[in-house]
């Protein structure tokens, strides 16, 4: 037989009260409903009054909820401790209820395994591992400065690498200009070499590529020429020694007075002129080469080798062109004579700067310059040595000159390249090298010195001009920072980040 049970009407009611109405009420029922256990009314009871409090007070926090629950239906509320958030003692005492449910509702869970239900009661954070932390390093970033990692480089690392740390500086920054420039070679470091004596090549030396000092030797020419200019050499010196003699034993016997003055005078002639002869033989050897370290050793020359003549270096550099084979003849003494090898010093190279006509007047010697490529890279760094004083007439435009160290080779002459030009009024602010800016996490930052190695530190940065850039937040007057090297120190972060996992 179904048995509907009307609750009695508790809307008007606060919550409390509605628990506490249904209670009483569930008390004085009839015998018919005598299988309604506590548990069940218990269940009832909650069920209702959650959804009740649901309408009627959505905004109550659920932390209230449950005091509300426990105040309601625990008889000893009131020696309840605080909860936490979690209820573990109400899991204990629901645990007890549950227990004790199958003996006053008839058995009708007897079949029920213990655990059935345990999920519903079970804490929130039971599949959390108490120590899921415990094995995570508390300064796992305390190597971070304002969101980077700390890069740890070795003295020697950081020697090698190049990297160079300096002081901030308050200095002068003008406008900016950028100007197309084309690198050249330094005319006083290039050599074009020719033989200096007509020969048959013997032996060649170098390649093109091969770097040579001053001196070196470049080739070995077979020279007629040269044997005649030794011989003619010889002989003079010889006539020389024999005059010397004669003019010795003239004097010798004029002092005697055995011999007249007159074949003093004779024998000294002779003498002089067999100088003179010596003399001009000597000039010519020298013309061609020939040291006087070299002419001491003409005479222990074995046989056939005072014809070899050897084409030496005039500087240091590299060779760019060698126009000569095994056995070519070769000729000397012409304006058409033959380059045989071109020699260049690229460690010093020059950046012609085009400047057109209505620039001219704000380019001045002495501005910073910051030679970059295409991609805005900054490649080296320098002053405008001069200006040229004449406007090209078709151009219209003129040159300024600047001299660029180019000891690492990142230069090669007839590159273009973007010159970047102070000019204007200058004005005194914090400045540093443009390369020492990096982005880091799409921020621009330099790389500072701490315990350990070096970290980024985030600065706000303003005008550009010749190479510099100013900082106007970040760093102070006088703090050090990386002035060179700082993109290797960026590219090791951004190393360590990808294998540590950051997503930096």
């Amino acid at each position: 037989m179904a048995v509907t049970y009307r609750f009695p009407k508790t809307r008007d009611l606060s919550a409390p009260a509605r628990m506490l109405r249904l209670l009483s009420v569930l008390e004085q029922r009839p015998k018919m409903y005598k299988k309604i256990t506590p548990s069940a009314a218990l269940v009832t009871s909650a069920l209702f009054f959650t959804a009740t409090h649901t309408i009627a007070a959505t905004a109550e926090p659920p932390k209230k909820l449950e005091t509300t629950v426990v105040a309601a239906v625990g008889k000893d509320a009131s020696n309840l401790p605080e909860t936490d958030g979690h209820d573990h003692e109400g899991r204990e005492e629901r645990e007890t209820v549950a227990s004790k449910a199958p003996a006053e509702d008839g058995g009708s869970h007897a079949n029920e395994t213990p655990g059935a239900h345990a999920e519903d009661i079970s804490d929130t954070h039971t599949d959390e591992a108490p120590d899921a932390h415990a094995n995570e390093a508390p300064d796992a970033h305390a190597g971070e400065e304002s969101g980077g990692d700390l890069v740890r480089l070795t003295p020697e690392i950081v020697a090698e690498s190049g990297i160079v740390v300096e002081q901030a500086k308050v200095a002068t920054l003008g406008e900016s200009l950028s100007l197309p420039a084309e690198i050249r070679f330094d005319t006083s470091r290039v050599a074009n070499v020719s033989p200096r004596v007509s020969g048959i090549v013997d032996r060649l030396f170098v390649a093109e590529g091969d770097t040579v000092a001053y001196g070196d030797t470049l080739a070995l020419i077979t020279s007629r020429e040269l044997a005649s200019l030794k011989a003619r050499w010889l002989t003079a010196e010889a006539r020389k020694s024999l005059a010397q003699q004669a003019l010795t034993r003239a004097e010798s016997l004029w002092s005697q007075k055995i011999a007249s003055e007159a074949n003093v005078q004779t024998a000294r002639a002779e003498f002089e002129t067999a100088k003179a002869e010596s003399d001009a033989a000597e000039t010519e050897l020298h013309a061609v080469g020939i040291d006087h370290s070299a002419l001491a050793e003409i005479n222990k020359a074995e046989d056939g080798n005072n014809a070899d003549a050897f084409l030496r270096a005039p500087l240091a550099g590299t060779v760019v062109r060698r126009a000569v084979t095994l056995g070519e003849t070769v000729t000397a003494g012409d304006a058409n004579a033959k380059i045989l090898f071109s020699i260049v010093d690229d460690g010093i190279v020059w950046a012609d700067i085009i400047v057109y006509k209505q620039d001219i007047s704000r380019v001045r010697v002495g501005a910073h310059v910051a030679l970059k490529s295409d991609t805005g890279e900054i490649i080296a760094q320098s002053k405008v040595a001069f200006v040229l004083p004449v406007i090209d007439e078709v151009s219209r435009t003129a040159t300024a000159r600047v001299i660029v160290d180019n000891s690492e080779g990142t230069l090669t002459p007839g590159q273009f390249v973007i010159a970047d030009l102070s000019v204007g009024t200058s004005t005194e602010v914090l400045r540093v090298p443009q390369s020492a800016v990096q982005l880091v996490e799409n921020n621009p930052a330099v790389f500072v010195p701490v315990d350990g190695g070096f970290a980024p530190r985030p600065v706000m940065v303003g005008t550009t001009a010749g190479g510099y850039v100013e900082i106007k937040a970040g760093l102070e007057e006088g703090d050090l920072f990386v002035s060179d090297g700082a993109f290797t120190l960026k590219a090791q972060l951004e190393k360590d980040a990808f294998g540590d996992g950051h997503g930096h």
